[in-house]
């Protein structure tokens, strides 16, 4: 991630205090798929999709049933898993009021139902229960932020369910896939390329 920590931090507040400007930018798949986004100043990843999110989206393992993207920013990943699988039933939160706004947004010009809320990691989904959770994580937020975000994922997932996060291994993506080994007891790569990985982890017997 190539945000200095100030700006991340900025995009990781409630309100984010720049003027909006408002690009519009496309993802295309692996598979040809072309989707098209609105994408806000202070909302991470302004004016473009990035490399790790493309990653997630093209390879993360076996979506189906009650699927939450946390941090979702603009939506870019929720949206296109749920285009991609529509039989999914998808839930989406930031801590950013302008990154949900926009969520919102893309949602609707997606054609998408998406279940869509502002607030701190899981403070929207007290009580929810989730088969997957899936994260593009604030790694530059600090650890505090990511480690409750596996934290809370251990209390969010259903048995069986799994964890999937993307992130550069050399600059905190190994300690986050410890942690989460930690956590689950598992841990694993699932994908790797150009020194990003996925991980995953699955909540057995928890």
């Amino acid at each position: 991630m190539s945000e200095d920590k100030n700006s991340f931090e900025h995009y990781y507040s409630e309100e984010p205090q720049s003027v909006l400007r408002v690009r519009d930018v496309e993802l295309k798949l692996k598979n040809g798929h072309v989707y098209k986004f609105k994408s806000p100043s202070g909302v991470y990843s302004f004016g473009k999709v990035d490399k790790a999110t493309e990653i997630l989206i093209n390879h993360c393992e076996n979506i189906s049933g009650k699927v939450l993207d946390i941090g979702c920013g603009y939506g870019v990943i929720g949206i296109t898993l749920k285009k991609e699988n529509p039989s999914i039933e998808l839930f989406m939160s930031d801590v950013n009021k302008r990154a949900v706004e926009f969520a919102k947004i893309n949602a609707k010009d997606n054609n998408i139902q998406a279940d869509i809320r502002q607030g701190n990691l899981y403070e929207p989904w007290e009580g929810y229960l989730f088969d997957h959770i899936i994260s593009n994580p604030p790694i530059v937020a600090g650890k505090e932020v990511w480690m409750k975000l596996i934290e809370g994922a251990f209390q969010h997932l259903k048995d069986g369910g799994t964890l999937q996060l993307v992130a550069y291994h050399n600059k905190g993506g190994e300690r986050i896939k410890n942690y989460m080994k930690e956590i689950f007891g598992n841990a694993e790569d699932v994908w790797k390329e150009g020194g990003i990985r996925i991980y995953i982890s699955k909540k057995i017997n928890g």
